[in-house]
């Protein structure tokens, strides 16, 4: 029997677990399996206790392309959605500091994923994009790990225009710690400082941290998959999706 290989790369090495989507098929996008190795691979490093951080990079030139669109015609609406909700709040309940590294193409959903990061480094080769607008969407259940940290009037910008941008625009605007030309250089520089705080310490500190976000969760989580459940079953939307796995314009933008 043929095992099956993984969408997500697992490996522990110097008290650090990385954790690296490939899944080339669909440039990483999140589908249920992907997003279930995901939250396993996380699981496994919180319990470790020899795990002091974790890191989540990807293979290829995209980081993640956002939600798997052949997976988003489902009877039930809420389950891509809430699936994303619990993925990042997994990313924010880890009790080990998590670094998003980001060298490639990060589009709508994926967003959510460096969001809900601790820290996330974005090499020369990163562009980002909310693209959820063109296909009659709304960055809905990404937006809360992201409007606590995001400039609002970037993100009213980058929301209502799906404009592609930067490793240096997203750290500007808060969507990434930092914009490094020697990305390996730069992740080595924040564990190296990582594994001089204490487990306690850096669970605590990164509660802290999160304050705001875990709120947002808390306060908002229900009311967006819905939103986003309604937008997903929308005309509009399954018209945008079709015209987009076509690879053609969309009826509003001929």
């Amino acid at each position: 029997m043929t095992r099956e290989v993984p969408f997500v790369r697992v490996s522990t090495a110097d008290a650090v677990t990385t954790l690296e989507l490939d899944s080339p098929h669909n440039r990483n996008a999140l589908s249920t399996r992907l997003m279930a190795e995901l939250t396993a691979g996380l699981a496994a490093a919180a319990a470790d206790p020899a795990v002091r951080a974790v890191v989540l990079g990807h293979t290829g030139k995209v980081f993640c392309a956002g939600a798997d669109l052949s997976e988003a015609t489902g009877s039930d609406p809420t389950v891509g959605p809430r699936g994303l909700v619990d993925l990042q709040r997994a990313l924010l309940d880890c009790p080990k500091p998590v670094i998003a590294v980001i060298d490639g193409h990060v589009r709508a959903g994926g967003l959510g994923l460096v969001g809900a990061a601790d820290l996330a480094i974005a090499g020369p080769a990163s562009t980002f994009a909310f693209t959820e607008v063109r296909l009659g969407l709304a960055p809905a259940v990404i937006s809360l790990p992201l409007r606590p940290k995001l400039q609002p009037r970037a993100a009213s910008r980058y929301y209502l225009t799906g404009e592609t941008f930067d490793a240096a625009e997203a750290a500007r605007i808060g969507l990434v710690t930092e914009a490094a030309e020697d990305v390996p250089g730069a992740l080595k520089t924040l564990l190296d400082a990582l594994r001089l705080g204490s487990p306690r310490g850096l669970a605590e500190s990164k509660r802290l941290a999160n304050a705001e976000v875990v709120r947002s969760f808390e306060r908002d989580a229900d009311e967006l998959v819905a939103l986003s459940a309604r937008l997903f079953g929308s005309a509009e939307a399954q018209q945008g999706m079709r015209a987009f796995l076509e690879r053609r314009p969309a009826p509003w933008a001929e």
